[in-house]
């Protein structure tokens, strides 16, 4: 069993069978973004990515933990950095304690530790983003796979980026498979979603400029000027951007492709452009 000092002010219950509601809800959760939608809820796995969500201030409403996995002292941290969130003990969470054999059935992966939680969704807008000097966004349009987007915001975490800002996705951005994807990078990296339109009326408000990644009419990134206030914006490998990024953009960019190939994977794009930014920022 669980205890500490934190864990006594929180509702504990066990649950052993997969048939109990609240396992129910939680495999529901897991797999429809609808549900998630009318919920205000997703799931997320592993000590490491819940104490990055738990740290980006997002309120969570319950812990499963598999105590023969997750150590006390390990649960006991987490539960200390929930409680500095809200003090009011009708707001902590429950703790749901699990078997092993109940926990490999609704764990995604076997290596999250013994611990899953449910959580609260938090939209931000584009006015909510807070911005340094000359900031460095990455905008995706209609970006359909969850892994990709998880591995820009994976990129974007890693090259210091402001900002990820979503254009009329296709995917919600609390999927399981791109929380994974991004090892916890969506609650390190400020990201929003918006429309194309919208996007590009606070990007010039912002004096932030529009470099498209396209193959037509453009000119290799390492000759673009990236120091100043940037947004590096890619579509789909399928089909690209559409007019509206085209038409409104500063300048066009492209990743030279030396084989016979004529694109990269968009998350691989991202990382080399990204990278190119941070180049010229810090030479």
């Amino acid at each position: 069993m669980i205890s500490g000092s934190i864990r006594g002010k929180m509702r504990t219950e066990t649950v052993t069978s997969a048939q109990n509601p609240k396992i129910k809800e939680l495999l529901a959760l897991q797999e429809k973004s609808r549900l998630r939608r009318e919920k205000g809820m997703f799931v997320i796995e592993g000590r490491r990515e819940l104490e990055y969500c738990i740290n980006a201030g997002y309120g969570i409403r319950s812990l499963f933990v598999c105590p023969e996995i997750c150590p006390v002292q390990e649960l006991e941290s987490l539960l200390c950095g929930i409680h500095r969130q809200d003090g009011n003990p009708g707001n902590q969470p429950a703790i749901i304690e699990i078997p092993a054999a109940l926990y490999s059935r609704i764990a995604y992966r076997g290596s999250t530790e013994g611990v899953i939680a449910e959580a609260n969704i938090t939209e931000k807008s584009l006015e909510e983003l807070t911005l340094r000097e000359n900031p460095l966004i990455v905008v995706l349009e209609s970006v359909e796979k969850p892994g990709n987007l998880g591995a820009v915001l994976r990129s974007a975490d890693a090259a210091g980026a402001d900002a990820v800002i979503v254009c009329d996705p296709l995917t919600d951005l609390y999927n399981p498979n791109l929380i994974r994807a991004s090892v916890g990078a969506l609650f390190t990296v400020q990201t929003v979603a918006a429309s194309s339109k919208e996007t590009i009326d606070w990007l010039k408000a912002n004096n932030i400029q529009i470099l498209t990644a396209q193959l037509q009419d453009s000119e290799p990134y390492y000759e673009t000027d990236m120091s100043c206030g940037t947004a590096i914006v890619m579509g789909t490998e399928a089909t690209g951007l559409t007019g509206i990024w085209r038409q409104n953009a500063d300048r066009h960019i492209r990743i030279p492709m030396l084989g016979k190939l004529d694109s990269l994977n968009v998350s691989v794009s991202a990382a080399v452009l990204l990278y190119e930014a941070v180049r010229q920022r810090n030479r």
